[in-house]
């Protein structure tokens, strides 16, 4: 099914096979590699293997998370003429998998965002999913997903090789590093600069009361500190070396 041995860093512990798949598919992906090989594995996967092998959230998240960012940067470093119209790039069905056909906004905002409207700012949902949709989404949103999803832009948070086992730690990590390093609080104003993300999904992350408790929890802001929100501009230049340590 995945050919063995060729990520041990990557694979420390036990994983789930069609999560191993995933990673195996992005570590080509990310070292710019011939790609051909996992994708036709991913397409010939069997329909009712991918329902029932996927069970979980975490393992929905880390399958999907890694083909999102694998499939982004294959798909980028083949041919980055495409980004100059991301809305196709994001829209058009052009992966495969288990002999059904994704877009990589289906995969965030359908899989990994349980069915919401692209641009509601996370308030809305799809009233009527599909069949395939429904079977392969979580089953409750995690607002973390946005600080491990990469659309090759620069503003995006740093590729990482998600496993199903780790990935409530692996999703605080990243979610530290990237609110560390890309909000900009000051202290005279008592106003904090946010990623743009967080604006455009601000339902996801429960609002704006949430986020400050949020940016607390992270050590982002001090306990005692209440600042007034902004939301700052997404730099959309394409980077594809954007990998985390």
């Amino acid at each position: 099914m995945y050919v063995a041995g060729m990520m041990t860093t990557v694979n420390a512990q036990a994983n789930n096979p069609l999560v191993e798949l995933s990673q195996h598919f992005m570590f080509a992906a990310k070292r710019g590699k011939e790609t051909d090989m996992y994708q036709h594995q991913l397409a010939a996967l069997k329909y009712q293997d991918l329902v029932s092998q996927l069970s979980t959230d975490n393992e929905k998240m880390a399958f999907w998370i890694n083909l999102y960012n694998g499939f982004t940067q294959a798909r980028l470093k083949k041919d980055p003429l495409q980004y100059k119209s991301r809305g196709r790039f994001f829209k058009s069905r052009e992966i495969q998998i288990a002999g059904k056909m994704f877009s990589l906004d289906q995969i965030e905002h359908g899989l990994l965002r349980r069915s919401k409207i692209k641009w509601s700012l996370g308030y809305l949902g799809r009233p009527f999913p599909g069949r395939t949709e429904k079977a392969l989404r979580v089953s409750r949103l995690d607002y973390r997903i946005h600080f491990a999803l990469n659309c090759g832009a620069k503003s995006c948070p740093p590729v990482a090789f998600y496993n199903s086992s780790q990935i409530s730690r692996q999703l605080d990590l990243a979610t530290r590093a990237y609110l560390n390093g890309e909000s900009e609080y000051d202290t005279i104003t008592n106003t904090i600069q946010l990623p743009a993300i967080m604006g455009w999904f601000r339902h996801d992350f429960g609002g704006k009361k949430k986020m400050i408790g949020l940016l607390q929890q992270y050590g982002v802001i001090g306990v005692d500190k209440h600042p007034a929100i902004r939301f700052k501009k997404y730099d959309w230049t394409l980077y594809l070396s954007n990998y985390s340590s």
